[in-house]
């Protein structure tokens, strides 16, 4: 595996699963595949889940890790082409690039949409051109449209929990104070569809997902009709994605305070857990009562970073 990226990557989902359960009783067990070997870090965005959990990761496998926060410590980066460089970035992303290859063994990268220009974050530019000029493997820490290693982990915790064979799985939006970018939501969708869950997204109308990453998933815009029977409850905020008005692409165009989840929501659900990405605004997102409920799991679905991360590391060390 030398890209981490989207669910196809990640090969037969049992595989995986079956992996991720031998190194959550070991985690130690595959230290010699990392040996004198070294992760880069690239942040373009601020992490906390991410950094730790990866960088544990990366340790657990016997690697040396090495971490860039590129708006805290280093040159500012230029990342368009063709351009004049006559402003306040001093290196290109075409030079640094190559020359972070020269440091390391492997590179994951946490690059955020910019909320302006759909075709430019869709295109995935800035992950693409790591893939391209660094000569090195690369695994996506959260990009512009997608964020792997949460939707896996969110996985593994939902088949941790799980009560019946195939639950019922609720994407659920939810209000928020700023503009955020669909790369959870989008990886939750892709990776939800490839497991065996029913899945169902509800949404305002207006805030359909890239049918990319939603496909065929059952939407549902009546959001108490989709969470009755729900096993999981997932909440997340994401902008308008654009999908049925590119004009709108980026923006909030819906603060609708009923779609908050709080315990009237969950009453509507078959004892349903609560799960979030986190970080989470709490009386927007989820009320305090659900989140801090025997149902709410977002906490085992944060130390399950550290197993998906670890499942992907392993992956792209056999192949160096």
């Amino acid at each position: 595996m030398r890209t981490f990226i989207n669910v196809e990557d990640i090969g037969p989902l049992e595989r995986a699963m079956a992996e991720a359960m031998e190194i959550k009783q070991d985690r130690f067990k595959y230290q010699h595949l990392g040996k004198n070997k070294t992760l880069m870090m690239i942040f373009f965005n601020n992490s906390l889940r991410t950094r730790l959990s990866t960088q544990k990761a990366a340790m657990n496998l016997g690697m040396n890790v090495i971490v860039l926060d590129v708006n805290a410590g280093a040159w500012k980066l230029e990342t368009e082409r063709g351009v004049i460089m006559d402003g306040d970035k001093s290196e290109h992303l075409l030079e640094a690039i190559p020359v972070m290859g020269c440091y390391c063994d492997m590179i994951g990268v946490r690059s955020f949409a910019g909320l302006t220009d759909r075709e430019y974050d869709y295109a995935e530019t800035v992950l693409n051109q790591f893939i391209k000029y660094s000569g090195k493997p690369v695994f996506a820490m959260e990009t512009a449209t997608v964020h792997p290693l949460q939707a896996f982990a969110d996985l593994i915790t939902i088949e941790e929990y799980k009560t019946v064979k195939r639950p019922k799985v609720v994407l659920t939006w939810a209000p928020h104070c700023r503009a955020l970018p669909q790369a959870v939501p989008n990886s939750f969708a892709q990776w939800m569809r490839a497991a065996d869950v029913d899945f169902v997204v509800t949404h305002p109308e207006g805030y359909e997902l890239d049918p990319k990453f939603v496909g065929d998933a059952h939407v549902e815009y009546d959001q108490r009709k989709a969470f009755e029977g729900a096993d999981f409850i997932y909440a997340k905020n994401w902008s308008n994605p654009g999908v049925t008005n590119a004009a709108d692409y980026g923006k909030i165009t819906s603060k609708e305070m009923s779609w908050t989840v709080d315990a009237e929501h969950m009453s509507w659900t078959n004892n349903g857990k609560f799960m979030h990405c986190l970080p989470v605004r709490r009386g927007l997102i989820v009320t305090d009562d659900v989140i801090e409920s025997k149902n709410s799991i977002v906490i085992p679905e944060a130390a399950n970073r550290e197993i998906s991360c670890s499942v992907v590391i392993k992956r792209m060390l056999e192949n160096l």
